[in-house]
C-alpha cells in the first residue's frame, strides 16, 4: 500500500494525479476509485493506494482511500448482501416446494394401495358368499331326479363262460368264425381282428348267419 499527495484533481473530468516518495512518477487516480468515499477528493489530501499498470503501460491507482474521510460502507454492504436474501429465498422456496411434492406422491401411493385392497377384500368376499349360496338337493329334488335324468342302459355282451373249445389260431374275419360266441372270444382274446367296425362290443353284426 502506497501513500501520497493530491498534487492535482479536475472536478469537472474526474481526475487526477498522486505524488509518493516512494515512486519515481506521479499516479493517475480516477473519482471511480474513490466512489466509496463520503466526499469527493480535493488537492492536498493524503491518498493510500495501490499501483496497477494499464496495458498501455501506463500506471493507475487502485483500491484507494482517502485520509480522515470515512468510507461510504453501509450502502455498499447492503447491494452486496442483496443476492444473498434473494438467493437465500429461492432455497427456501425450492426446498419446501420439494417437501410438498414429495408429501402429495406419498399420498397418492397410500390411496392408491388403500383402493386396491378394499377391491380384493370386497371381491373375497363376494366369492365366499358365492360358494356359500350354492343351492341344496331336497329329497322332492332326488325323487325327480330319474324322471329328469332318465337311466340310459347299455347292452351288455355275454361271452359264453365254456371257452375251453375256442383258442386263438390266427383268424380275423367274421367267415372265419363259426358262431357269434366264438366270434366274441376271438374279438376279447385274440390280436389283430377284424370283426368289430363300430367298437361296440358286438361283433359280425351284419353277418346273417348269427
Amino acid at each position: 500500500m502506497n501513500k501520497g499527495l493530491l498534487k492535482a484533481w479536475n472536478d469537472e473530468k474526474g481526475f487526477g494525479f498522486i505524488k509518493s516518495d516512494t515512486l519515481e512518477h506521479d499516479t493517475f487516480i480516477h473519482i471511480s476509485a474513490l466512489k466509496h468515499m463520503s466526499r469527493k477528493p480535493k488537492v492536498g489530501d493524503t491518498i493510500y493506494f495501490e499501483v496497477a499498470t494499464q496495458p498501455d503501460g501506463k500506471t493507475k491507482a487502485i483500491n484507494c482511500r482517502i485520509e480522515g474521510v470515512a468510507e461510504l460502507k453501509a450502502p455498499y454492504q447492503k447491494h452486496k448482501q442483496q443476492p444473498y436474501r434473494i438467493a437465500k429465498s429461492n432455497f427456501a422456496s425450492s426446498f419446501l416446494g420439494k417437501v410438498a411434492s414429495i408429501a402429495l406422491i406419498g399420498a397418492l401411493c397410500f390411496y392408491a394401495i388403500n383402493k386396491y385392497n378394499t377391491h380384493s377384500n370386497t371381491n373375497n368376499l363376494s366369492s365366499v358368499r358365492s360358494n356359500s349360496q350354492t343351492p341344496v338337493i331336497s329329497n322332492d329334488d332326488l325323487a325327480t331326479f330319474d324322471e329328469k335324468y332318465p337311466k340310459v342302459v347299455i347292452p351288455k355282451i355275454v361271452i359264453p363262460k365254456s371257452t375251453q373249445n375256442f383258442t386263438c389260431d390266427g383268424r380275423q374275419y367274421c367267415t372265419q368264425m363259426s358262431s357269434r360266441a366264438e366270434a366274441v372270444f376271438f374279438i376279447n382274446n385274440c390280436p389283430n381282428t377284424k370283426m368289430d367296425g363300430d367298437k361296440d362290443g358286438d361283433p359280425c353284426e351284419r353277418d346273417s348267419r348269427f
